[in-house]
């Protein structure tokens, strides 16, 4: 409980929340209630949350720019790469490591941290989480470098279509369990309907930075040997 004050600024009010933000579907493989003991519904809550706040925080920061901009920027702000950074600089393979994870991976680590915040949001509420997150955002994120950052090809794409007046949607096609038993997501994007790609990853959002990236270059936008999104 010490050691989530100082991570918090506040101290907690309801410790098993924060215990399931840390158990992970491995730690507890044996159970019959697996949605009650691990932290896959929190991180559902968690990311809400996040959207919800990084849309405010670069609302505010950023008065004057356009709504292409903020989306674009939000949807860097979220990057997985950039929540399991933050996660590790907050150590959260040690509170994995309490609740019984082995070989805690990068990708844990992020899935931890949204849980995490669906953990403060139901113990303290939305106006403890807000601020929480805004200060999870100034000591752990370097905005001007994010500004700088151009890996996001699902932005890509919108801005490229959105000059030609194209509409773009996702869909999930199919959601399966790996021979890990891990959960991994297969989607389309399409353009005014046409099927133009489809990705498949361990998370919904890599899979759509998959498909824009194979998007992008078959409609010729990017080069070919592009690096690819790396997997969730």
């Amino acid at each position: 409980m010490r050691a989530l004050a100082k991570t918090l600024g506040f101290v907690p009010n309801y410790m098993p929340f924060y215990e399931r933000a840390f158990t992970h579907r491995a730690s507890d493989e044996k159970s019959e209630e697996k949605y009650e003991i691990n932290n896959e519904r929190l991180e559902f809550l968690g990311d809400a949350v996040l959207d919800t706040v990084a849309a405010e925080f670069l609302f505010k920061k950023y008065p004057t720019q356009d709504e292409g901009f903020l989306t674009q920027m939000r949807s860097k702000l979220v990057n997985r790469k950039i929540l399991n950074r933050i996660a590790e600089q907050m150590n959260f393979d040690l509170y994995m490591r309490q609740f019984g994870a082995t070989n805690v991976s990068t990708m844990m680590l992020g899935n931890a941290l949204e849980a995490f915040i669906g953990a403060v949001y139901l113990d303290v509420g939305y106006e403890k989480t807000r601020k929480f997150l805004y200060l999870m955002f100034r000591r752990h994120v370097d905005i001007h470098e994010l500004e700088n950052l151009n890996d996001n090809y699902k932005s890509s794409l919108l801005e490229h279509c959105q000059r030609k007046h194209q509409k773009v949607e996702y869909e999930v096609v199919r959601k399966f369990r790996s021979g890990g038993n891990r959960e991994r997501f297969q989607v389309c994007v399409t353009i005014n309907g046409e099927q133009a790609a489809v990705g498949e990853d361990y998370s919904k959002k890599g899979a759509e930075q998959i498909a824009a990236h194979k998007a992008l270059i078959k409609l010729g936008a990017i080069p070919p040997d592009s690096p690819a999104p790396q997997s969730e």
